[in-house]
């Protein structure tokens, strides 16, 4: 796991106490992007959190970012964030 999927998983956990959280470092498939030669990673977040509960979908996205804070501007160049409730994501 590297360090900025450490971060990433701390400071969403903090944040929004999800019930499920999985994190993908895409940055591989992304160097040479001009994004990632700038040290901005690539990620996919799948997080099921009750704070979602009652929340657009741009209300669930702007809650991780803002629990990610900085992060967003130095670590992290594209996010993909599926975010869900416990009730949306119950088989």
């Amino acid at each position: 796991m590297t360090d900025r999927v450490t971060l990433i998983r701390e400071r969403l956990t903090a944040a929004l106490a999800p019930i499920r959280l999985e994190i993908r470092d895409d940055s591989a498939k992304h160097a040479g992007h001009a994004g990632a030669r700038g040290g901005g990673g690539h990620f996919i977040v799948d997080i099921v959190s009750p704070a979602f509960a009652g929340k657009s979908l741009i209300q669930r996205h702007r809650m991780v970012y803002e629990a990610l804070g900085e992060a967003m501007q130095s670590e992290i160049h594209a996010l993909s964030i599926q975010a869900g409730t416990p009730d949306e994501s119950a088989p």
